[in-house]
């Protein structure tokens, strides 16, 4: 880490303040890190300057600067965000630069979300017993985040239904779910030797980290072929089939966690354009219906 000790004013003291300040201490571990670096980033190009002059144009040069990656991008503008909503509440700035500073979209929709025929393809080449078909199972039929799967066990189940926290934003806004267990999911349970505390455990008999998991099932794909599938693929292919089934909004947001409407929307309108186009497309027919 960079020194961070500035002179009172600098953009290296503000980011100081931020960091022994008990909202950056409620925030995850991992956000914690990555946001350290981001502003450590910053620091180590404009530390020493008054971060009272940093106005929303220097925002979006550092932004654009980052324009070939949008991920990194936004996340520079994010942080600075964050930041300055800090500096602003605890009076150490009159206005937030970064607020009005749009994020990147990005032409990319994110992970690549499985078929339903991919999914056969892993379970063709991984049979029930196995731990990457358990795994396939825990993520498909939960609907729940790689680095919730890795933390689901026994102890989550009573009387049919898998209550659990999840961890994204557990420290800020937790989310409790209570979900139903999926009759598809128990069978593969039910035939597979599965850790005490937690189903999917390592070669060790130990719990897999959320990353150790995320590569261990990227070989798992990679053995069935599926080479541009992945874990977090999976989540949203759930959505997709939950939607496609007649799920609501509410009731999507109600499976995976989600605290507006937003995400859902996403899946509900894909479903409706492919029921709309299904019962359209006789129209488009030259013959007589």
């Amino acid at each position: 880490p960079i020194d961070r000790r500035g002179n009172k004013g600098t953009f290296k003291w503000l980011c100081e303040q931020y960091f022994g300040s008990a909202e950056f201490k409620r925030l995850s571990p991992r956000t914690q890190y990555v946001r350290r670096r981001i502003l450590d980033g910053v620091c180590q190009r404009d530390g020493a300057k008054p971060y009272a002059l940093l106005e929303a144009r220097h925002v979006r040069k550092l932004r654009d600067d980052k324009a070939a990656t949008p991920e990194a991008a936004n996340g520079i503008v994010k942080a600075l965000r964050q930041l300055f909503s800090f500096a602003v509440e605890y009076e150490l700035s009159e206005r937030n630069p970064a607020r009005d500073v749009p994020y990147i979209h990005s032409a990319s929709e994110g992970f690549h979300s499985w078929t339903m025929e991919e999914v056969a393809q892993f379970e063709a080449r991984h049979e029930v017993g196995s731990k990457a078909r358990l795994a396939l199972a825990l993520l498909l039929y939960t609907g729940q985040r790689r680095s919730d799967v890795v933390r689901l066990g026994p102890q989550h189940i009573k009387d049919g239904w898998l209550t659990l926290t999840q961890q994204k934003n557990r420290s800020r806004k937790p989310v409790t779910l209570s979900i139903p267990v999926l009759p598809d999911l128990q069978a593969v349970i039910d035939d597979t030797l599965t850790g005490n505390l937690a189903f999917l455990v390592t070669a060790f008999s130990k719990p897999f980290t959320s990353n150790g998991f995320g590569n261990w099932f990227r070989k798992q794909c990679d053995a069935a072929g599926l080479n541009h599938c992945s874990a977090h693929g999976l989540r949203k292919a759930g959505a997709a089939l939950a939607a496609e089934n007649g799920a609501t909004e509410r009731q999507l947001m109600a499976i995976f966690g989600w605290s507006t409407m937003k995400e859902a929307s996403r899946y509900t309108r894909a479903a409706r354009q492919k029921v709309l186009a299904a019962s359209g497309m006789k129209h488009l027919s030259r013959g007589k219906s």
